[in-house]
Protein backbone atom coordinates (compact mmCIF):
# COMPACT_ATOMS: atom_id res chain seq x y z
CA UNK A 1 0.00 0.00 0.00
CA UNK A 2 1.30 3.59 -1.07
CA UNK A 3 -0.68 6.76 -0.37
CA UNK A 4 0.81 10.05 -2.29
CA UNK A 5 0.31 12.90 0.11
CA UNK A 6 0.55 15.60 -2.29
CA UNK A 7 -0.59 15.85 -5.77
CA UNK A 8 -1.93 18.66 -7.57
CA UNK A 9 -5.04 18.45 -10.21
CA UNK A 10 -6.46 21.19 -12.40
CA UNK A 11 -8.06 21.83 -16.14
CA UNK A 12 -6.76 24.99 -18.34
CA UNK A 13 -9.67 24.36 -20.44
CA UNK A 14 -12.45 24.98 -17.87
CA UNK A 15 -14.53 28.00 -18.79
CA UNK A 16 -12.44 30.43 -15.94
CA UNK A 17 -9.22 28.66 -16.97
CA UNK A 18 -6.79 27.88 -13.68
CA UNK A 19 -4.64 30.86 -11.43
CA UNK A 20 -1.99 28.07 -11.61
CA UNK A 21 -0.12 27.27 -13.40
CA UNK A 22 0.97 29.98 -15.64
CA UNK A 23 0.20 29.81 -19.43
CA UNK A 24 4.05 30.49 -20.08
CA UNK A 25 4.60 27.17 -18.44
CA UNK A 26 4.91 24.69 -21.41
CA UNK A 27 5.35 21.91 -19.42
CA UNK A 28 2.68 22.14 -16.38
CA UNK A 29 -0.14 24.25 -18.27
CA UNK A 30 -1.96 21.25 -19.86
CA UNK A 31 -4.69 19.20 -18.41
CA UNK A 32 -3.66 17.47 -15.68
CA UNK A 33 -6.57 14.70 -14.33
CA UNK A 34 -6.57 12.16 -11.48
CA UNK A 35 -6.90 9.79 -14.70
CA UNK A 36 -3.71 10.96 -15.93
CA UNK A 37 -1.70 10.18 -12.40
CA UNK A 38 -3.20 6.80 -12.36
CA UNK A 39 -1.77 5.84 -15.57
CA UNK A 40 2.50 6.78 -14.04
CA UNK A 41 1.51 5.41 -10.67
CA UNK A 42 -0.97 2.33 -10.39
CA UNK A 43 1.67 0.50 -11.46
CA UNK A 44 4.11 1.71 -8.97
CA UNK A 45 1.90 0.34 -6.19
CA UNK A 46 0.10 3.83 -5.22
CA UNK A 47 -3.12 3.13 -3.67
CA UNK A 48 -4.44 6.57 -3.21
CA UNK A 49 -3.41 10.53 -2.94
CA UNK A 50 -4.12 13.34 -0.91
CA UNK A 51 -4.58 16.60 -3.20
CA UNK A 52 -3.25 19.86 -2.15
CA UNK A 53 -5.50 22.46 -3.96
CA UNK A 54 -2.66 24.83 -5.90
CA UNK A 55 -6.15 27.40 -6.90
CA UNK A 56 -6.83 30.44 -5.31
CA UNK A 57 -10.25 30.33 -6.27
CA UNK A 58 -12.81 29.38 -3.53
CA UNK A 59 -14.63 27.39 -6.26
CA UNK A 60 -12.14 25.03 -7.18
CA UNK A 61 -12.37 23.18 -3.31
CA UNK A 62 -15.38 22.06 -4.02
CA UNK A 63 -14.36 21.13 -8.07
CA UNK A 64 -11.75 19.04 -6.37
CA UNK A 65 -14.15 17.61 -3.89
CA UNK A 66 -16.49 16.90 -6.38
CA UNK A 67 -13.87 14.78 -8.77
CA UNK A 68 -13.35 13.21 -5.00
CA UNK A 69 -16.46 12.11 -4.27
CA UNK A 70 -16.96 9.92 -7.22
CA UNK A 71 -13.14 8.57 -7.47
CA UNK A 72 -12.39 6.74 -4.08
CA UNK A 73 -8.56 6.90 -5.40
CA UNK A 74 -8.59 10.38 -3.97
CA UNK A 75 -8.88 9.91 -0.58
CA UNK A 76 -9.24 13.38 0.23
CA UNK A 77 -8.18 17.33 0.17
CA UNK A 78 -6.39 20.02 1.55
CA UNK A 79 -7.77 23.06 0.73
CA UNK A 80 -6.93 26.90 -0.15
CA UNK A 81 -8.40 29.14 2.36
CA UNK A 82 -6.68 32.70 2.94
CA UNK A 83 -7.22 33.38 6.78
CA UNK A 84 -7.06 37.35 5.57
CA UNK A 85 -10.56 37.11 3.92
CA UNK A 86 -13.25 38.36 5.61
CA UNK A 87 -15.15 35.35 5.14
CA UNK A 88 -12.62 32.94 5.95
CA UNK A 89 -14.70 31.64 8.79
CA UNK A 90 -17.74 30.75 7.07
CA UNK A 91 -16.15 29.68 4.76
CA UNK A 92 -14.20 27.03 6.48
CA UNK A 93 -17.28 26.34 9.06
CA UNK A 94 -18.60 25.33 5.05
CA UNK A 95 -15.80 22.82 4.22
CA UNK A 96 -15.19 21.18 7.37
CA UNK A 97 -18.41 19.70 7.16
CA UNK A 98 -17.66 17.76 4.30
CA UNK A 99 -15.84 14.57 4.75
CA UNK A 100 -13.13 14.50 2.57
CA UNK A 101 -11.75 18.04 3.47
CA UNK A 102 -9.16 17.69 6.00
CA UNK A 103 -7.37 21.10 5.90
CA UNK A 104 -5.86 24.08 4.14
CA UNK A 105 -2.54 24.83 2.77
CA UNK A 106 -0.28 28.51 3.71
CA UNK A 107 2.53 30.00 2.50
CA UNK A 108 3.30 32.24 5.46
CA UNK A 109 3.05 31.78 8.99
CA UNK A 110 2.70 35.30 10.01
CA UNK A 111 3.29 34.83 13.82
CA UNK A 112 1.10 37.09 16.73
CA UNK A 113 -1.13 38.36 13.98
CA UNK A 114 -4.90 37.71 15.25
CA UNK A 115 -6.12 37.04 12.41
CA UNK A 116 -4.28 33.83 11.93
CA UNK A 117 -4.11 32.77 15.18
CA UNK A 118 -7.65 32.64 14.96
CA UNK A 119 -7.87 30.76 12.14
CA UNK A 120 -5.24 28.25 13.88
CA UNK A 121 -7.88 27.68 16.22
CA UNK A 122 -10.62 27.05 14.25
CA UNK A 123 -8.70 24.60 12.47
CA UNK A 124 -7.70 22.85 15.51
CA UNK A 125 -11.90 22.80 16.78
CA UNK A 126 -12.41 21.27 13.57
CA UNK A 127 -9.94 18.47 14.13
CA UNK A 128 -8.75 19.92 10.76
CA UNK A 129 -4.74 20.11 9.30
CA UNK A 130 -2.36 22.90 8.27
CA UNK A 131 0.40 22.29 5.45
CA UNK A 132 2.71 24.80 5.30
CA UNK A 133 4.68 25.57 2.27
CA UNK A 134 7.40 27.43 3.82
CA UNK A 135 11.26 28.16 4.09
CA UNK A 136 13.85 27.98 6.84
CA UNK A 137 12.63 31.54 7.71
CA UNK A 138 9.63 30.39 8.93
CA UNK A 139 10.13 27.65 11.29
CA UNK A 140 10.81 29.31 14.68
CA UNK A 141 6.99 30.93 13.78
CA UNK A 142 5.68 27.23 12.73
CA UNK A 143 7.11 25.89 16.38
CA UNK A 144 5.21 28.80 18.17
CA UNK A 145 1.94 27.63 16.13
CA UNK A 146 2.74 24.06 17.12
CA UNK A 147 3.33 25.15 20.64
CA UNK A 148 -0.06 27.34 20.76
CA UNK A 149 -2.07 24.93 19.25
CA UNK A 150 -0.77 21.37 20.34
CA UNK A 151 -3.79 19.65 18.50
CA UNK A 152 -3.22 21.16 15.72
CA UNK A 153 -1.36 18.64 13.02
CA UNK A 154 0.74 20.62 11.29
CA UNK A 155 2.55 19.36 7.67
CA UNK A 156 5.65 20.67 6.26
CA UNK A 157 5.83 20.30 2.85
CA UNK A 158 9.04 19.92 0.31
CA UNK A 159 11.20 19.54 3.36
CA UNK A 160 10.97 23.32 4.32
CA UNK A 161 12.72 24.07 0.98
CA UNK A 162 16.46 23.04 2.14
CA UNK A 163 18.56 23.57 -1.33
CA UNK A 164 19.89 19.83 -1.91
CA UNK A 165 23.39 20.32 -2.63
CA UNK A 166 24.90 16.77 -1.75
CA UNK A 167 26.63 18.22 1.54
CA UNK A 168 25.68 19.08 4.67
CA UNK A 169 22.41 21.11 4.79
CA UNK A 170 22.02 25.22 5.71
CA UNK A 171 22.28 25.09 9.12
CA UNK A 172 20.16 27.49 9.89
CA UNK A 173 17.11 25.01 8.64
CA UNK A 174 18.80 22.29 10.59
CA UNK A 175 18.52 24.29 13.67
CA UNK A 176 15.05 25.19 12.54
CA UNK A 177 13.47 21.58 12.15
CA UNK A 178 15.24 20.48 15.23
CA UNK A 179 12.93 23.47 16.79
CA UNK A 180 10.12 22.29 15.21
CA UNK A 181 9.92 18.69 15.28
CA UNK A 182 10.63 18.72 18.68
CA UNK A 183 6.26 18.84 18.80
CA UNK A 184 4.72 15.90 18.30
CA UNK A 185 2.19 17.37 16.15
CA UNK A 186 4.37 18.56 13.60
CA UNK A 187 5.23 16.26 10.72
CA UNK A 188 7.31 16.61 7.37
CA UNK A 189 6.83 15.37 4.11
CA UNK A 190 9.76 13.83 2.15
CA UNK A 191 8.93 15.75 -1.36
CA UNK A 192 10.44 18.14 -3.53
CA UNK A 193 13.85 16.67 -3.64
CA UNK A 194 14.02 16.06 -7.32
CA UNK A 195 12.69 19.86 -7.42
CA UNK A 196 15.69 21.30 -5.23
CA UNK A 197 18.58 19.24 -5.92
CA UNK A 198 21.77 22.00 -7.45
CA UNK A 199 22.33 19.63 -9.80
CA UNK A 200 21.12 19.36 -13.07
CA UNK A 201 19.48 16.65 -13.84
CA UNK A 202 18.73 15.66 -10.88
CA UNK A 203 20.95 12.90 -9.55
CA UNK A 204 19.09 9.49 -8.74
CA UNK A 205 21.72 8.07 -6.40
CA UNK A 206 20.11 7.93 -2.88
CA UNK A 207 23.58 9.00 -1.27
CA UNK A 208 23.17 12.69 -2.60
CA UNK A 209 20.03 13.45 -0.73
CA UNK A 210 21.32 11.62 2.45
CA UNK A 211 22.48 14.30 4.12
CA UNK A 212 19.36 16.33 4.77
CA UNK A 213 17.49 12.79 4.74
CA UNK A 214 19.23 12.27 8.44
CA UNK A 215 18.56 15.84 9.69
CA UNK A 216 14.77 15.15 8.84
CA UNK A 217 15.18 11.38 10.36
CA UNK A 218 17.12 12.32 13.22
CA UNK A 219 14.67 15.53 14.03
CA UNK A 220 11.31 13.44 13.00
CA UNK A 221 12.38 9.77 13.42
CA UNK A 222 9.72 6.93 11.80
CA UNK A 223 6.61 8.27 13.10
CA UNK A 224 6.37 12.15 11.25
CA UNK A 225 7.61 11.55 7.77
CA UNK A 226 5.51 10.91 4.98
CA UNK A 227 6.16 10.44 1.54
CA UNK A 228 4.82 13.03 -1.43
CA UNK A 229 5.73 13.48 -4.78
CA UNK A 230 4.30 17.15 -5.29
CA UNK A 231 2.92 15.71 -8.72
CA UNK A 232 2.87 16.78 -11.48
CA UNK A 233 5.62 19.41 -10.29
CA UNK A 234 8.21 16.79 -9.83
CA UNK A 235 7.66 15.16 -13.43
CA UNK A 236 9.77 18.48 -14.78
CA UNK A 237 12.74 16.78 -13.28
CA UNK A 238 12.39 13.34 -13.34
CA UNK A 239 9.44 10.23 -13.43
CA UNK A 240 7.12 9.48 -11.33
CA UNK A 241 8.66 5.95 -10.71
CA UNK A 242 12.59 7.62 -10.47
CA UNK A 243 10.90 9.70 -7.73
CA UNK A 244 9.15 6.99 -6.02
CA UNK A 245 12.56 4.75 -6.17
CA UNK A 246 13.98 7.44 -4.30
CA UNK A 247 12.00 8.25 -2.05
CA UNK A 248 12.23 4.39 -1.21
CA UNK A 249 15.82 3.82 -1.65
CA UNK A 250 16.75 6.65 1.09
CA UNK A 251 13.92 5.21 3.65
CA UNK A 252 14.79 1.60 3.12
CA UNK A 253 17.52 0.82 5.05
CA UNK A 254 15.54 1.87 8.28
CA UNK A 255 13.61 -1.75 8.32
CA UNK A 256 10.50 -2.68 6.74
CA UNK A 257 8.00 -0.99 9.19
CA UNK A 258 9.28 2.33 8.89
CA UNK A 259 9.21 2.14 5.00
CA UNK A 260 5.67 0.98 5.45
CA UNK A 261 4.99 4.11 8.01
CA UNK A 262 6.12 6.62 5.90
CA UNK A 263 4.81 5.33 2.36
CA UNK A 264 1.39 5.22 3.79
CA UNK A 265 0.38 4.18 7.41
CA UNK A 266 1.68 8.20 8.91
CA UNK A 267 -0.45 9.75 6.46
CA UNK A 268 -3.38 7.96 8.36
CA UNK A 269 -2.17 9.87 11.50
CA UNK A 270 -1.81 13.21 9.48
CA UNK A 271 -4.38 13.53 7.57
CA UNK A 272 -6.93 11.02 9.44
CA UNK A 273 -8.48 9.95 5.96
CA UNK A 274 -10.12 6.54 5.57
CA UNK A 275 -10.40 3.63 3.38
CA UNK A 276 -12.77 4.49 0.70
CA UNK A 277 -12.79 1.47 -1.31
Amino acid sequence: MIVDTHTHFYDPCRSKGVPWPDPDDNFLYRRIMPEDFKKETISEGVTGTIVVEASAWLEDNQWILDIAENDPFLLGLVGHLNPADPNFSSDLEHFAAKDLFYGIRLGKVPGNDPIYLRAMEQLSTHDLSLDLLVGHEWLSGVADYASRFPYLRIILNHLAHVPITGGQPNEEWVTGIKLVAAHPNVFCKISGMVELAKIVPSPVDPEYYKPVLDVLWSAFGENRLLYASNWPVSWRFASYRQVQALAVACVEPRGTEALEKIMWKNSREAYKWKPRN
